[in-house]
């Protein structure tokens, strides 16, 4: 298999252009004709995920996060960024990126979020497309039963890899859940969309004081926050999933090296 190869599978799966334009999607470093026979799935692309992949052998990192979102002017090894560019270059290990294209894809990243969570039957988009309304973010499902808040809390801690910050939740832990929703990553833009769904909990990232208080305080669903990187990592699998049934013969490896940027709690 090449490069090219394999692009072909995950870009069918995950399109470019369905990524936000302000978005930095696609492949980052290596020879499109570069043959590929390992490929390691990660969040981020960091210095410990290109070690890992040295060790392992592989040919290609996938992962979520772009390395240059912003875009740059140099490579120099003068910066963590540059560093990790030399480091993959050196030793023949290409890089490609899925991130907001992956996250509105049909399954993406909330769907898996979803699943690890435990929510079961159809999964739908929390704000879909409006010319595929089975594409958007996030997702809503529901639980096989009838719980509480705590209860699901705890259900959903169970199911996401653990971090420092593990999950924290706002709302009467009594209160009863049935129909949830989703999003993977930063979700505060989504807030208002799960109160209009009628959810009576919306799970998502990085969800900051004020727009959380005031959310609550209106009377909106209860809210549970986790980490960026956990909420994401589940997709990873998926993914790998991907390429596994696509008859690409590669071998696949989601890494499990926690790479949430809060390292510990006190």
């Amino acid at each position: 298999m090449t490069l090219t190869n394999v692009i072909e599978v995950l870009e069918a799966a995950y399109p470019p252009a369905r990524a936000e334009s302000w978005d930095a999607v696609g492949l980052v470093s290596g020879d499109p004709a570069q043959p590929v026979r390992r490929v390691l799935f990660a969040v981020d692309p960091v210095a410990v995920v290109a070690e890992e992949a040295m060790e392992w052998g592989a040919d290609l990192i996938v992962t979520h996060h772009p390395l240059y979102l912003r875009g740059t002017t140099s490579v120099a090894a003068t910066t963590p960024k540059g560093r990790l560019v030399h480091t993959l270059i050196k030793n023949d290990i290409a890089l490609y990126t899925a991130h907001t294209n992956a996250d509105v894809a049909n399954p993406g990243v909330s769907d898996a979020l979803a699943r690890a969570v435990g929510l079961a039957g159809d999964l739908v988009p929390l704000q879909p497309f409006p010319d595929d309304p089975w594409r958007g973010l996030g997702r809503i499902g529901e639980l096989p039963e009838r719980t509480s808040l705590g209860d699901f809390a705890a259900l959903a801690a169970k199911g996401l890899p653990r971090t420092a910050m593990g999950l924290r939740v706002a709302g009467d832990l009594a209160r009863p859940v049935t129909r949830v929703a989703v999003s993977g990553g930063a979700g505060d833009s989504l807030l208002g969309t799960a109160k209009a769904a009628g959810v009576d909990v919306f799970l998502t990232a990085d969800l900051r004081h004020h727009p959380a208080s005031e959310f609550v305080e209106s009377g909106g669903p209860a809210l549970i926050d986790a980490a960026h990187w956990a909420t994401e990592w589940p997709w990873l699998d998926s993914a790998a999933s991907i390429l596994r049934e696509s008859g690409v013969t590669v071998e696949t490896r989601v890494s499990a090296t926690v790479t949430d940027a809060w390292t510990r709690g006190y």
